[in-house]
């Protein structure tokens, strides 16, 4: 079971890495950037939101302690200082609110602060990455375009690959035709196969029309040389003819002068 579970893994992982492009890799990285970006940059939006919510209760507040203040004032120039302690102490209590809240929009402001900082160095992050992806996938074209080019010179492609085989084979089968050719024509030739056709000659006409077509040459060549000397075809035939002829020896003639 180990050593299937290890073919299966190696053979897997094979697969994958022949179907796996390094530039649909580095995109799907740069999108899933991209992606923790954008929660990065709504995280600090929802902050920046929940500071401006509290900023606005702060102000609300202090204006409500601001309206207790004077309230109390008013009640006091009246003579009723029963009411100006009632609205003081309803100031009082509206300032442990106030001091609750101005805490958490500190906290929250500097929450906000951290994740402007975090954002603008993945942002930052991001644009090299993506500088650094675009040149990769730049370069990775370059050398796939670059080894299809040597490798279609070099004839070790597949697509060249299949044509040097279909030539490979279409030369065999020539070459094999070819002989086969030359093999039936020998045999027909020394008369090892009949010629059903009755086309083919045997030894004893071929050499006959060898013979007659050596003349007919003669003759041709006759009449051309009777043509540069003037004189006619017969003639030259004949001369010809005379030429080729080997001289008989001369015989000896009896000496007047012998004793």
């Amino acid at each position: 079971m180990k050593r299937m579970g290890m073919v299966f893994r190696s053979k897997a992982n094979k697969a994958l890495d022949r179907m796996e492009d390094p530039r649909e890799t580095l995109d799907y990285s740069y999108q899933k950037q991209l992606e923790l970006l954008q929660k990065v940059r709504r995280g600090v939006a929802d902050v920046a939101t929940s500071r401006k919510r509290l900023e606005l209760q702060l102000q609300q507040l202090q204006q409500q302690s601001a309206k207790y203040e004077d309230q109390g004032r008013k009640a006091l120039s009246l003579g009723r200082e029963d009411l100006a302690r009632e609205a003081l102490t309803r100031k009082g209590a509206l300032a442990q609110q106030i001091g609750d809240l101005e805490t958490q929009y500190q906290q929250l402001q500097g929450e906000e602060e951290k994740l402007t900082l975090a954002s603008q160095r993945l942002q930052a992050k991001v644009d090299a990455f993506r500088t650094k992806k675009e040149t990769i996938k730049a370069t990775y074209t370059a050398a796939q375009a670059q080894t299809r080019i040597a490798e279609s010179f070099s004839g070790i492609s597949e697509e060249m690959g299949d044509v040097g085989l279909a030539i490979q084979r279409a030369e065999d089968k020539t070459a094999q035709l070819q002989a086969r050719a030359g093999a039936i024509d020998e045999l027909l030739a020394s008369g090892a196969l009949d010629d059903p056709s009755g086309m083919r000659k045997d030894d004893i006409e071929a050499e006959l029309e060898r013979i007659g077509g050596g003349a007919d040459v003669e003759l041709e060549l006759a009449r051309m040389k009777a043509e540069l000397s003037g004189g006619s075809p017969q003639q030259a035939l004949e001369q010809g003819n005379g030429q080729q002829q080997p001289q008989s020896a001369p015989q000896d003639t009896p000496n007047r002068f012998e004793k």
